[in-house]
């Protein structure tokens, strides 16, 4: 007869071997992805695809990121971003470095040098680094004149930098007003002139940051966060923001900007606007061919406006224009998954390149390891190019739009 203690250490091995087996063994099997993989994190390691951002350097090659998140992350104290090139448009991409401390960063370029904004970790201190060799080495943001911007604690994602009159603009969130989230963050708006040093703190000023006032909307208006600094069709600045205010998710706020970068104001009243997938992490464009501003979001279809509270519908990507930053227009839906709860399409951050839009995508998908964590935890950073984009129309959807509950496209 085996003795208790042995039978148990055989079991115990045979059930360490069988998670190994499935969870481990496994060959990952990207093939259904829609796009093309730039990274991937299974889900059985507790580490997310968070955050992505993509630029186009002066020589035409291509940089994305993404941050981890997630239990198995260090993503409140020392967070990671990882960097990535493709020097043939897109089609394949290699890892060329690893940020630390870095989370919720954009990549941007100016003045030919290439940049990373952002904090350092979830809710970290505000920096910002620069590469001289296109990703692969960074600068340190060690004290005020090397990139340390704000000591505090911030919030933001990868959002848009904006030029205009001879400075350079970035939305971001104050995230020091308790602690509940989405009630926690304040919006406000950094600057500087666009010949200044970026990683001198003292080129930058910003605004006030407005607190959220629980009474606004009688109480419905929870969270605003993830704003982007647009310029209106009458030339000022505004930072139009993700607010969550009930299930149906399809409004933004608009908080105003004085000229002079130094004052912000919202008004509940006013300044709130109809945006479908407004819930979610969206980004603005303004294109001068069309005169009109684009962006891509996660609007809730019709078919699933029951599924899960609006901020949790993510497995939609959609392309909307705008003439007047107020009334938005579906032009084509360009990913689409009929299950909710696992798969997404989100936190796209995007670039014109051409007539084409690239986007980087956090995309939670099958993965033959048992897929995404769920929607949110996304396993994938993806790639997608959406090829003469002023041209798309809801015909040239990847679902039937009567099929999702909207009207039949002509």
């Amino acid at each position: 007869m085996i003795p208790m203690t042995v039978l148990r250490r055989i079991l115990l091995a045979a059930c360490v071997a069988a998670v190994w087996s499935t969870t481990y063994a496994q060959t990952p099997n990207d093939s259904a992805v829609p796009g093309t993989v730039i990274g991937h994190m299974p889900a059985a390691g507790g580490m997310y695809v968070g955050s992505p951002s993509i630029t186009i350097l002066p020589d035409g090659a291509y940089v994305a990121s993404h941050d981890l998140f997630g239990p198995k992350t260090k993503e409140h104290e020392a967070a990671t971003t990882r960097v990535f090139r493709s020097e043939d448009r897109g089609r394949t991409w290699r890892q060329v470095a690893e940020v630390k401390p870095a989370f919720w960063s954009k990549l941007f370029v100016h003045r030919g040098k290439l940049y990373l904004m952002g904090p350092t970790a979830h809710h970290g201190d505000l920096v910002i680094r620069r590469s001289d060799d296109g990703g692969a080495t960074w600068t340190q943001p060690t004290d005020a004149k090397h990139g340390l911007l704000a000591e505090g604690q911030y919030h933001t994602a990868p959002m848009p930098m904006l030029i205009h009159n001879g400075r350079i603009w970035r939305a971001i969130e104050d995230a020091t007003n308790g602690r509940k989230w989405g009630a926690r963050y304040s919006p406000m708006v950094f600057s500087a002139p666009v010949d200044a040093d970026l990683l001198d703190a003292a080129s930058w000023t910003h605004t006030n940051f407005i607190k959220i006032d629980p009474t606004w909307l009688g109480g419905k208006f929870n969270a605003w966060l993830e704003g982007n600094a647009v310029v209106t069709p009458d030339g000022h600045i505004v930072d139009i923001l993700r607010m969550h205010s009930g299930r149906d998710g399809g409004r933004a706020a608009v908080v105003r900007i004085s000229d002079d970068g130094k004052v912000a104001s919202f008004d509940p009243e006013k300044d709130l606007i109809d945006f479908p997938g407004g819930a979610k992490k969206f980004t603005i464009r303004y294109d001068e061919q069309t005169k009109a501003y684009w962006s891509l979001v996660n609007p809730v279809l019709p078919r699933h406006q029951h599924d899960a509270a609006a901020a949790g519908v993510r497995n939609a990507l959609a392309l909307m224009k705008s003439t007047d930053l107020k009334n938005w227009e579906m032009r084509c839906i360009v990913m689409y998954h009929p299950n909710v709860s696992h798969h997404g399409f989100q936190y796209p951050d995007w670039a014109f390149d051409g007539d084409d839009i690239i986007a980087a995508i956090r995309t939670g998908y099958d993965d033959g390891l048992g897929g995404a964590h769920n929607a949110h935890d996304a396993n994938f950073l993806t790639f997608r190019r959406l090829s003469d984009f002023r041209a798309l129309k809801m015909a040239d959807s990847v679902i039937a739009p009567d099929q999702v509950g909207l009207p039949a496209s002509k």
